[in-house]
């Protein structure tokens, strides 16, 4: 078994990613392990080279190889480093062993050549192809994004979808979604790599762009049009000026942002504050200080 390391565009995501298969202390791990990138097997039948400064043990009691200091283990473009990494093991009917739980502590890096994501802790369920990475100061890494999460990052391989949890941060460019929850789902494309195509943003949602500021319970950021949906008890500020309503629509392209009716009779009507002689988009300027004569 293999899995995929996100090559992920706003969220969300990464995985551990070793994979079924046993090794022997002080060798290479031969079969399939170590993430490569979305998509693509550029990885697989290759060993993955393990390397720490102090030991590379094996428990034979608690079925689990444990590399300690400064451990390192890559395969292919793949790496992960910690300042300890386990492999836990059991035994299958057919004979021989398989991976069915890692976990990294301490430090952790798990990097590609376009993909960076730090943590203090990371573990891999092999069964649920589940991968979550704790701790501090929590980033995910690319060319174009960066995300940052206070609680967790997660990848869930099999439904091809990424989580990033507790006060979420997704940075593209000049513009930045921040929510409780960011979600990050994939969809295959031509060649058969995954992508990411839309992020759903739940609880206290706020987009910002050069020009506007957009807030709301829930948003749908779509990612093909680069146009975000926001609903619920939605307020869009540009300077000192407001909208208020229940859905929005927020063009990254434009720079356009849209205050919508519900089109029903359940008050969803939209309301506007318009400051006079601000001009749209520019922050009221305080008055400037009196010069010439003397007060009274």
């Amino acid at each position: 078994m293999s899995t995929r390391f996100l090559n992920a565009a706003l969220a969300l995501a990464l995985t551990l990613g070793f994979a079924a298969g046993g090794f022997m202390p002080g060798t290479s791990l031969a079969g399939p392990a170590l993430a490569q990138g979305i998509g693509t097997d550029t990885g697989k039948g290759l060993p993955i080279a393990v390397d720490a400064d102090q030991a590379i043990e094996w428990h034979q009691d608690q079925k689990a190889y444990v590399a300690r200091g400064n451990a390192v283990a890559k395969r292919g473009e793949v790496t992960i480093s910690g300042d300890t990494l386990v492999a836990y093991y059991r035994d299958i009917p057919a004979g021989g062993t398989e991976i069915f739980r890692l976990a990294a502590d301490g430090k952790v890096h798990i990097f590609t050549p376009a993909q960076n994501v730090y943590g203090e802790r990371a573990v891999y369920d092999v069964d649920k192809k589940v991968a979550v990475v704790t701790g501090s100061n929590l980033k995910l890494v690319t060319p174009t994004d960066v995300v940052t999460a206070r609680d967790s990052l997660e990848y869930w391989e099999s439904q091809n979808l990424a989580v990033a949890r507790g006060d979420a941060i997704a940075i593209r460019a000049q513009n930045r979604v921040n929510a409780d929850i960011l979600v990050g789902l994939f969809a295959e494309a031509p060649g058969g790599a995954l992508e990411m195509t839309r992020i759903d943003a739940q609880g206290n949602v706020v987009i910002t762009t050069p020009s506007d500021v957009a807030r709301g319970q829930q948003g749908v950021y779509n990612l093909k049009t680069n146009i975000a949906t926001l609903t619920g008890d939605v307020r869009l500020t540009r300077g000192d000026n407001h909208l208020n309503g229940q859905t929005a629509e927020v063009n990254m392209n434009t720079g356009i942002s849209r205050l919508l009716s519900t089109g029903d009779r359940t008050g969803g009507r939209v309301r506007g504050l318009f400051v006079p002689g601000q001009a749209p988009g520019a922050a009221q300027q305080p008055a400037a200080p009196a010069t010439g004569g003397s007060p009274n």
